[in-house]
């Protein structure tokens, strides 16, 4: 069984490159390895040693902690956690798909949506 902490760190980098757009085998191609070992680096099945983690944080131009951030140590804070969100929100193709197109719309029309959601949110 993958420990949870190698799984935490699979799903931020099938995050994050998922919010570049990125495919596993251009990712691959920047760290310099198969795109199969990028499947088993996001599902857990593999642990990624630090300096493989250290590539893969330059390719998706992000720093390393990003990948721990989030990380709960007490399974208490993850139970309380989930009445809000499900456990892997990130991990949710819909709402990855969601984020996206958030970021892709022009700013001035974004700060407008978001406040819309957010008077919609207090409605429900």
């Amino acid at each position: 069984m993958a420990h949870k902490v190698d799984v935490h760190v699979g799903k931020r980098i099938r995050q994050r490159r998922w919010l570049t757009g990125m495919t596993q085998q251009k990712l691959a191609e920047l760290v310099g390895i198969k795109f199969q070992q990028i499947q088993k680096y996001e599902t857990g099945a593999n642990r990624v040693s630090a300096s493989r983690l250290w590539d893969i944080a330059d390719a998706l131009d992000v720093s390393v902690s990003f990948f721990f951030e989030g990380l709960k140590s007490d399974e208490a804070d993850e139970t309380s956690q989930e009445a809000v969100f499900p456990t892997d929100l990130m991990g949710d193709k819909e709402a990855m798909d969601l984020v996206r197109s958030y970021y892709a719309i022009p700013e001035n029309q974004r700060r407008r949506l978001f406040e819309l959601a957010r008077v919609l949110s207090d409605v429900a």
